[in-house]
C-alpha cells in the first residue's frame, strides 16, 4: 500500500480542534468531506485520522476529526503531512493526470529528440502549472501545461511530446 501526500495541517482555528490545512489536493471537499480516513506519519506509522467536520474558511479547509474535537488534542498534529491511500484516488478522465504522475516522465519535442525528464509541476495562482524539466548540461526548463505546447502524453510509455517554439526552451 502507497500513500499519496494531499496537503499539511498548517494552524488550528477556533477552540473546537479545526485544523487549517494547506491543501495540495483538487478534490478537498472528497478528502476532507467524507468518512474516508487521511493519514499522518508517526515515525514509520501511516495513522489513520477521520474527518467529522469539514468546511471552507478564506479559501482553506478547516476540519475537525474524530476524537480530536478540542484545539489542545489537535494542536500536536500542526506541521504535520496529511496523506491518502493512493488506492483511494479518483479516477480521472481522459486526458486528465494528476500532477505526482507527470513526475519521471521523458519530454521529447515533435522530432522525437529528448528534451530532458520532469522533476516537478508547478502549480501557479494564475492559469496554468508548469512542467519543470531538467536538462543534462543545461539548466531547467519551464514548460506551460497548455494545449499549445502539450502535445501528447502517454503514461503508459512516461512520454510527453511538447511542441516547441522559439524561446520556450
Amino acid at each position: 500500500m502507497g500513500y499519496i501526500s494531499i496537503g499539511r495541517i498548517i494552524n488550528t482555528h477556533g477552540l473546537k480542534g479545526e485544523a487549517k490545512i494547506d491543501c495540495w489536493s483538487d478534490f478537498p471537499e472528497q478528502r476532507f468531506g467524507g468518512s474516508s480516513p487521511v493519514y499522518v506519519k508517526e515515525g514509520e506509522q501511516y495513522v489513520p485520522l477521520y474527518p467529522v467536520r469539514y468546511r471552507m474558511h478564506k479559501g482553506f479547509p478547516l476540519v475537525v476529526f474524530r476524537g480530536l474535537e478540542d484545539i489542545n488534542l489537535i494542536e500536536p498534529y500542526r506541521n504535520k503531512e496529511l496523506f491518502v491511500d493512493e488506492e483511494d484516488r479518483e479516477e480521472l478522465e481522459d486526458g486528465e493526470f494528476y500532477m505526482d504522475d507527470l513526475i519521471g516522465m521523458k519530454v521529447y519535442d515533435e522530432d522525437r529528440v529528448l528534451i530532458g525528464t520532469v522533476i516537478a509541476v508547478e502549480e501557479t495562482n494564475g492559469a496554468n502549472n508548469y512542467l519543470r524539466v531538467q536538462r543534462e548540461g543545461l539548466r531547467d526548463a519551464l514548460i506551460p501545461w497548455v494545449d499549445r505546447f502539450i502535445v501528447d502524453v502517454d503514461p503508459e510509455a512516461m512520454i510527453i511530446v511538447v511542441h516547441v517554439i522559439e524561446g520556450l526552451l
